[in-house]
C-alpha cells in the first residue's frame, strides 16, 4: 500500500494559489491513486500565527469547503483536521527530543524571520518537526510538495531516519513528490501570491468584490493604444495559469496588437476566474452555511485517521520504551 498524503494551513480562506498549487493537484492525484490518500486540514500549524479562535475556526471551515467544493470526495480518501487526531502531538514530543538544534535552526520557516526574533515563537521553531510527525504519523509513502516545502520534507527523511536508527525499523521513510512543471502563482503585485504578502486572489468572493479583487493587480502606465509585452504584465501571467491555450493565444494577440488597455485586460481576467469556477462558488457558499455536512465528512475522515494513528503511536511508544 503507497499512501499519499498532503495537508493545507487554515491560515485564511483558500486563494487563486492553493487551489491551483495544492488543492486541485492533491484531489486528481487521490482520483488516480488506488491506495489511500490523506489530505488534512493544519490546524495546529496555524496556531503559531492566528491566536483567535473564532477566526481559526472560520479559516478552518473555509478550508474545509473550499477542498468539498473542488470535488475531494470523502468517500476514497480520508479527510481530516490536524487538530482531531491529538496523536500528532504526543509522536511530535518523541521526534523533538531527538532533534537537533543546528537542524531547526537552519529551516527556511525559522531563518525567514530570524532577524526579527522577537517574531519566532517555539511553535514556528519547531514547525519542521510537527510536520514530519503528521507524516509519519500515517506510514506515508508519497507527499507532494512545492519546491519551497521540499527542505522540510527532507528534514523528515532525516529524523525519520534517525529515529530508525535509534530505536530499530519504526517509521516509513516517505517520499517527496515535486511537480516541476507546476508553475508559481503570481499575485496581485507580481510577487508569488501568498497571504503574508497582501496580494491574494480569493475566488470565493462575491462578483462585485471579486472584480475589485482583479482590478486592483498592479499594472504599468503604458497607454492603452500601445502594444504591450504580456510577459512582463501581471494580469496576463495570472490570466495564463487558468485559461486555455486557445485563450491565453487570444490574449497575447490583444496585447501586442495595441489598441487593448490594462482595463480591458483585467475584465477578461475576472470574467474568466467567475465563469470558470462558477460550480465551485456555489458549492463553496453551500457548505460554508450547512456546517452540518462539512462537520459530518470531517468527523468519518478523522476517525479512519486515528486508527492508522494510534496504530502507529503504539508501535512508537512500544520501541522507545513507553
Amino acid at each position: 500500500m503507497a499512501r499519499v498524503l498532503t495537508g493545507i494551513q487554515s491560515t485564511g480562506r483558500p486563494h487563486l494559489g492553493n487551489i491551483l498549487g495544492a488543492i486541485q493537484p492533491a484531489i486528481q492525484l487521490s482520483k488516480e491513486q488506488k491506495d489511500e490518500s490523506l489530505l488534512f486540514i493544519a490546524d495546529l500549524h496555524s496556531f503559531t500565527t492566528i491566536k483567535d479562535p473564532i477566526l481559526r475556526k472560520e479559516n478552518t471551515k473555509a478550508v474545509a469547503a473550499a477542498w468539498l467544493a473542488f470535488g475531494l470526495d470523502t468517500s476514497k480518501s480520508i479527510f481530516y483536521r490536524q487538530s482531531m487526531v491529538p496523536e500528532v502531538c504526543e509522536l511530535s514530543w518523541y521526534l523533538n527530543c531527538i532533534t537537533p538544534f543546528p537542524m531547526l535552526a537552519n529551516a527556511h520557516s525559522f531563518k525567514d524571520k530570524s532577524s526579527r526574533l522577537s517574531d519566532v515563537n517555539a511553535g514556528l521553531f519547531t514547525y519542521p518537526v510537527l510536520m514530519a510527525s503528521d507524516i509519519v504519523l500515517y506510514d506515508a509513502h508519497i507527499v507532494p510538495v512545492g519546491k519551497d516545502q521540499k527542505q522540510h520534507l527532507e528534514m523528515t527523511r532525516d529524523i525519520a531516519k534517525s529515529f530508525n536508527v535509534q530505536f530499530g525499523e519504526t517509521l516509513v521513510i516517505p517520499e517527496a513528490r515535486i511537480d516541476e512543471n507546476l508553475m508559481t502563482i503570481p499575485g496581485t503585485d507580481g510577487q508569488k501570491i501568498s497571504k503574508s504578502y497582501g496580494n491574494i486572489i480569493d475566488l470565493f468572493l462575491s462578483e462585485k468584490k471579486l472584480k475589485k479583487n482583479v482590478m486592483g493587480i498592479t499594472t504599468d502606465s503604458t497607454p492603452l493604444e500601445e502594444p504591450k509585452d504580456p510577459d512582463i504584465c501581471n494580469v496576463f501571467n495570472i490570466y495564463k495559469t487558468v485559461a486555455n491555450k486557445d485563450q491565453i493565444l487570444q490574449m497575447r494577440k490583444n496585447y501586442t496588437g495595441g489598441n487593448y488597455g490594462y482595463g480591458h485586460a483585467k475584465t477578461a481576467l475576472f470574467e474568466l476566474l467567475r465563469d470558470t469556477y462558477s460550480e465551485e462558488r456555489k458549492s463553496f457558499d453551500y457548505y460554508m452555511e450547512n456546517e452540518t455536512e462539512l462537520e459530518q465528512a470531517l468527523r468519518e475522515g478523522e476517525e479512519k485517521a486515528r486508527e492508522i494513528a494510534k496504530s502507529v503511536l503504539d508501535r512508537v511508544r512500544k520501541n522507545i520504551g513507553f
